[in-house]
């Protein structure tokens, strides 16, 4: 999530004076500081069970390769299923994963494999909560206090980033690992409770409500034909994957290197949760000075400096100043990354889109830190960390050239397509479904028309096209034929709901060049059946 361009103020915090937002907002902050208490506990319990940096980068592994897997099926999910009842779920699969974690830790009976698995099963539980929550926070603000709200849920993942570590760390260090196991036990107490407050009014169902399967295929369908989503996509899975070393190696990096136990570990990992809060806070002021390349750049530069310093063992005092750097640079990348997807998605494959950027984020973090174990194993710690700065080092500087979407379009539904004219009602299974745009335009401009419409083949595709063409009449030369297919006839009419005002202009655009009377025909035509009509 990306915080507000407003600096904080009363407007700002705004979302927090209707009580819906509130509640669930504090419920997710303890929630998620339970989190990052189980994590710190996991992270430094695997340093106990095995000294090897494999293993240690395994528990990462575990947790980030979940949401690589599962993130576009729980963006489906978060679309079609009671989005309320969905969370109570899974918040009782997280709570029931902490409870083995600590009953595993009470009795002595935790193992690498069995730590690695119930992580796994944390990453399960995380991968299937993180689109729902995104999506349900229009449900719980007005229109709009969205951007605010958006801000808020991310400044509290932050404060939860400073206050969870630090307390894990206390209390295992104190109290052992199965008490602090325990502490994220209670804490789904509070996000259950609050989600059972909620009476969320039943979403509303039609005939062309989507399916899980159809809904997978047209977010993949999306992600494929959307440029601008590749060009974020690259930069998240360079970024993160070189980045990923210093997450990996940090539980090695406080004790081998720097000297620490568990309470200093925690400390470490608060005052990247500190050094977050004040970038995200400073995040309005850094926009008015650099672009969303500007800042990605300068998250890579930072990262890559503290990566060096880290790897000469620095004094303690000076890894914790380095880690607040380390955690305004972060969350300037996520931010930056996170606020342009989704600026250039519309909302009707929000969720799902988002699933895929949070796979590839996933799948770069997990990648990265099995890979930065493997190195770390063979050359240390120091020289691993050393190799990752060099290369985000080069890699922000290379990647700085492929230039992130400005995301200014209009991406409201235009609602400007008439409903197709049929003979007789047609079932919605009924498909495939071929689409024909005639354009009669002038012979002198048939280049600047094929440029056009080619532009067009992107929003086409986007919105539910699997298939698309243009072609001409080659006894007509006036006469060009834009073609392309849809999977049903439901999900044509889902087309027509899709439409943003964006690509109503580039649709405009193309229907410029038509020189004929009245507007181009189109015509739909339908598979054939024995004993239905060719044409409808």
């Amino acid at each position: 999530m990306t915080p507000s361009a407003q600096s904080p103020s009363s407007g700002g915090f705004a979302p927090l004076r209707q009580t819906l937002f509130a509640v669930l907002w504090a419920a997710t902050v303890i929630g998620n500081t339970g989190s990052f208490v189980r994590d710190v506990a996991s992270a430094w319990l695997m340093t106990d069970l095995s000294p090897s940096p494999a293993a240690v980068a395994m528990v990462q592994a575990a947790a980030t390769l979940p949401v690589f897997l599962l993130a576009i099926p729980a963006g489906v999910l978060a679309d079609i299923l009671d989005r309320r009842k969905f969370l109570i779920g899974i918040q009782l699969l997280l709570a029931g994963t902490s409870i083995c974690l600590m009953l595993l830790s009470a009795a002595g009976l935790q193992s690498v494999a069995s730590l690695v698995a119930l992580t796994f099963l944390g990453g399960v539980g995380a991968a299937l909560m993180a689109p729902t929550w995104q999506a349900i926070v229009p449900e719980l603000v007005d229109r709009k206090d969205l951007k605010s709200a958006v801000a808020l849920n991310s400044l509290g993942i932050n404060i939860a980033q400073a206050i969870g570590p630090a307390l894990g760390g206390l209390v295992l260090a104190s109290l052992g690992a199965a008490f602090t196991y325990g502490v994220d036990v209670i804490s789904y107490v509070f996000v259950v409770a609050a989600l059972l407050w909620w009476r969320r009014a039943p979403a509303a169902q039609d005939a062309l409500s989507e399916r899980f399967t159809g809904a997978f295929r047209a977010g993949l369908r999306y992600a494929r034909a959307s440029r601008e989503l590749h060009v974020v996509l690259v930069r998240a899975f360079v970024f993160f994957a070189l980045a990923s070393s210093v997450w990996a190696l940090l539980p090695l990096v406080a004790r081998q290197l720097l000297g620490g136990g568990a309470g200093f570990y925690g400390i470490l990992l608060g005052a990247v949760g500190l050094g977050a809060i004040g970038g995200a806070l400073l995040m309005p002021r850094l926009r008015a000075h650099l672009s969303a390349d500007g800042l990605l750049l300068a998250a890579a530069l930072v990262t890559a400096a503290v990566m060096a310093l880290l790897s000469f063992a620095p004094p303690q005092w000076a890894a914790v100043a380095a880690l607040l750097v380390l955690g305004a640079a972060w969350i300037t990348a996520l931010t930056t990354l996170n606020g342009v997807a989704q600026a250039i998605l519309p909302n009707w494959v929000r969720g799902r889109s988002l699933a895929v950027y949070l796979t590839v984020f996933n799948g770069a973090m997990t990648a990265g830190s099995l890979g930065w174990g493997a190195v770390a194993q063979g050359i240390g710690v120091p020289l691993t960390l050393l190799a990752g700065a060099a290369g985000l080092l080069a890699s922000g500087l290379l990647a700085h050239r492929l230039k992130l979407p400005c995301g200014q379009a209009d991406l409201v539904p235009s609602n400007h397509w008439p409903e197709p004219l049929t003979a007789e009602p047609v079932a919605h299974d009924r498909g495939p479904v071929l689409v024909q745009i005639e354009y009669r335009i002038d012979p002198a401009e048939r280049d600047a028309f094929l440029q056009a419409v080619t532009r067009l083949s992107a929003e086409r595709r986007r919105d539910g096209a699997y298939d698309w063409g243009v072609a001409e009449d080659a006894a007509d030369p006036a006469l060009m034929l834009e073609w392309f297919e849809v999977e049903s006839w439901a999900e044509h009419l889902r087309q027509h709901r899709r439409v943003s005002r964006a690509d109503a202009d580039l649709q405009a655009e193309v229907q410029r060049f038509h020189r004929g009377e009245g507007k181009p025909v189109v015509r739909h035509f339908l598979a054939a059946r024995p004993g239905g009509r060719r044409q409808a």
